[in-house]
């Protein structure tokens, strides 16, 4: 089938350059008759030219005429003034006027027609000019759309040799897909003959392994109940055995279990000797730790006392009893010592009343010091008796 090719938009033809061409002479017309309006309308241009020029080389003529009589009068004007001559009358005179007028009134109609002919002969030139413009441009156009039709013709014969090879092309490669097709179509029946005898092959193989298999487990299975039945007689053997052994055993273990129950009670009498000799002997340790403690007790209580009046006497030795002191007056004085004896404090725990006596308190226990016995007590006792506190009254100090 032919593929039609798109219309261009410039492929008009010679229609419009023609209309165009028509066109321009219709205004050369126009222009001619408002140009001229004494000239007659006549059926083309060339007729409108030719009786221009005719009107024109008339009016020319005229004028020579009229120019050639007045020089004639000039003449004859000349000859009279030379010679005497009777003087014209007045009807010549008036005669001779009117032609003047008349040859002037020519000539200023002859100027003016030269004027509108170079006017009209412009136009027809401008005209002509536009009329031969537009025309080389529509021959100029004719021949571009010429060559565009050739060429849109050339590219259509092209475009449908193309189309043709095209369809050429696809018929070829319909035959060889079709030709494939074939080819494929009987490699896949080949294919599939060969993996149906394949698949024969397979089943038969499948079959008589099948059989082979069958026959194997067939002779698996006696031979299973052969083994089957040694078992179950060795079992049956090896049952008996084992109830031999278990009845053996069980005697062996009543024994065992007899002779573990008779150490078993001698263990826990042994043990409960033990725990009676262990407990007695705790109480035994207890009673002696119970008296060493008491001892130790009394002996600390006893180093402590006698470490507290060693203190006591020092510091009644020390102590100045001011004036004016009464038996009823007392003052608790709290004592801190070092590692050494030495005093690191002393505060009143509980004032007398009287800033003197309770300052001399203090004084005597830091003019008593430092109590080096301290040092001689042990280590538990000297912890105990670093801080203590002493009552001071004018009879005693406690």
């Amino acid at each position: 089938m032919a593929i039609k090719p798109p219309r261009d938009p410039q492929d008009v033809g010679y229609t419009w350059p023609t209309v165009l061409a028509v066109a321009v002479h219709l205004l050369v017309v126009l222009f001619s008759l408002v140009s001229l309006p004494s000239s007659t309308a006549e059926p083309d241009s060339s007729s409108i030219v030719q009786a221009t020029f005719v009107s024109t080389e008339t009016f020319t003529d005229q004028a020579q005429q009229t120019t050639d009589q007045q020089a004639a009068l000039n003449s004859s004007t000349d000859t009279d003034e030379a010679e005497p001559a009777p003087e014209p009358d007045t009807s010549e005179q008036e005669a001779l006027q009117q032609q003047a007028d008349e040859a002037a009134a020519r000539e200023e109609a002859q100027a003016r027609a030269e004027e509108q002919a170079r006017e009209l002969q412009e136009a027809r030139a401008q005209a002509e000019a536009e009329a031969q413009r537009r025309e080389e441009e529509a021959q100029r156009l004719a021949e571009q759309q010429e060559v565009e039709a050739q060429a849109r013709e050339q590219a259509q014969r092209e475009a449908e040799a193309e189309a043709q090879r095209q369809r050429e092309a696809e018929a070829e490669a319909q035959r060889q897909r079709e030709a494939e097709a074939e080819a494929q179509r009987q490699r896949e029946a080949e294919a599939e003959a060969q993996r149906q005898r394949e698949a024969e092959a397979e089943a038969q193989r499948q079959r008589e392994a099948e059989a082979e298999a069958q026959r194997q487990r067939e002779a698996e299975a006696e031979a299973q109940r052969q083994r089957e039945a040694e078992a179950e007689a060795q079992r049956q053997r090896e049952a008996e055995a084992e109830a031999q052994r278990q009845r053996e055993a069980e005697a062996e273990a009543q024994r065992q279990r007899e002779a573990e129950a008779e150490a078993q009670r001698q263990r826990e009498a042994e043990a409960e000797a033990q725990r009676q000799r262990e407990a007695e002997a705790a109480m035994q340790r207890q009673l002696e730790g119970e008296a060493q403690a008491a001892a130790n007790a009394q002996q600390a209580q006893q180093a402590a006392n006698g470490f507290i009046n060693i203190v006591r006497r020092a510091v009644e030795q020390a102590w100045l009893i001011p004036a004016g002191a009464s038996d009823a007056m007392s003052a608790t004085i709290q004592v801190r010592l070092g590692p050494s004896g030495e005093v690191l404090l002393t505060t009143i725990a509980s004032s007398s009343g009287d800033s003197a006596f309770d300052r001399s308190a203090m004084q005597a226990v830091e003019h008593a010091a430092p109590f080096s016995e301290l040092r001689d007590l042990p280590a538990e006792q000297q912890r105990n008796l670093r801080q203590f506190n002493l009552r001071f009254t004018p009879g005693d100090v406690r």
